[in-house]
Formats: C-alpha cells, sequence, structure tokens
C-alpha cells in the first residue's frame, strides 16, 4: 500500500509543471481572446448598421432582385449563400447548418476556456497541498508558505481563465442565435416567395 500512496504522490507532484504552463497558456489566450472580441464588437457595430436597413426593406418590398451588402460579419456571406440557393431547399438548410458549425467552431475555444480554467486551477491548488502538509508535519514552514502560495495563485488564474471564458462565450452564443434567426427569416422568405411563384 505504501508504494501505491508513493506512486500516487509521484504522479500528482509530477503534474504541477505541466498545470502551471497550461494555465499561463491558457491566462494568455483569454487575454488574446478579449482583444479578439472587441474587434468582433466593433465589426458586429458597423454590421447592424448596414444590415438592418436592409433587412427592413426586404420585409417591406421583398427580395426581388436585392443584393447582399458588403460586410466583414460571417452573416453576410451565408447571405449571399442563401439568395444563391433560391431555388433549392436543400441548399438553403445546408447552408443554415453550416452556419451552426461554423458558429460551434468559433465558440470552441472559450468554452473550453471556460471549462478547463477551472479544473487546472483546482488541480493547482490541490497538488502542492501534499508537500505543504508534508512542510507542516516536518516543521519547515518557508516550504509550506512556498507551497500554499502556489495553491492559491494557480487558483486565482484558473478562475480568472474561466470566468472570461464563460463570459465572451455566453455574449457570442446571443450574437449567433441572433444571426440565425436572421438567416432562417431569409430563408423562409425565399421559400413564401417561391411558392407565390408557382402560385
Amino acid at each position: 500500500m505504501e508504494i501505491l500512496n508513493k506512486l500516487l504522490y509521484w504522479i500528482s507532484t509530477g503534474l504541477m509543471l505541466p498545470v502551471v504552463v497550461v494555465l499561463l497558456f491558457l491566462f494568455l489566450r483569454s487575454l488574446v481572446a478579449i482583444g479578439s472580441f472587441y474587434g468582433d464588437y466593433v465589426s458586429r457595430l458597423k454590421a447592424s448598421k448596414i444590415l438592418a436597413p436592409f433587412l427592413d426593406e426586404v420585409a417591406n418590398t421583398g427580395l426581388n432582385g436585392k443584393q447582399v451588402p458588403e460586410g466583414k460579419v460571417a452573416v453576410f456571406d451565408y447571405l449571399k449563400l442563401l439568395l444563391g440557393a433560391k431555388d433549392s431547399e436543400v441548399n438553403r438548410e445546408k447552408t443554415l447548418a453550416d452556419f451552426e458549425l461554423a458558429m460551434a467552431k468559433q465558440l470552441g475555444t472559450t468554452k473550453s476556456m471556460s471549462k478547463l480554467g477551472p479544473v487546472l486551477g483546482l488541480m493547482g491548488t490541490l497538488i502542492p497541498m501534499g508537500p505543504a502538509l508534508v512542510g507542516l508535519a516536518s516543521g519547515d514552514i518557508a516550504s509550506m508558505a512556498q507551497n500554499m502560495q502556489v495553491a492559491f495563485s494557480t487558483t486565482v488564474v484558473g478562475l480568472i481563465v474561466g470566468a472570461i471564458g464563460y463570459i465572451l462565450t455566453e455574449v457570442k452564443q446571443r450574437w449567433y442565435a441572433k444571426d440565425l434567426s436572421q438567416l432562417n427569416y431569409i430563408a423562409d422568405l425565399i421559400t413564401e416567395e417561391n411558392a407565390q411563384e408557382k402560385k
């Protein structure tokens, strides 16, 4: 039993360095994600000023002869694909499915951060606790203090990474849900106009 305990101890202490390295990487990645999020926010503000009038016009006069305005947000590209597939319902459905898959992929990084950050933070908290307790038992207060410092630091960093990932994921999900709603609206309009033409 003592051999198994030592083996588990070696495994857990051996994981400390990889946990700290991955946590630092995720922290840097979260800072990059914040910068990217700001860029996306500015792009979406500009896009909404272009897209809203287009959708209002389409709602009033229909899609006949309408051209999708140019924009840097992905929804513009998928609107063009929808209008290009006016004669094929299957292609329109495929376009909508492709959009959902692309947006799920976009959310992958922030979702991973929101889940991995707290997990790695907890691992970084528990792993140094063993050496800290050993130091306490042997009277080595300096070693115990150092290990406790590492434990608390990894907890804080892990929670920061998780919080950033969670907030960015929530906001982006609302953005993509709005985009999907607009795409579905255009797809339904195309279906309705096609049905009227057949009559």
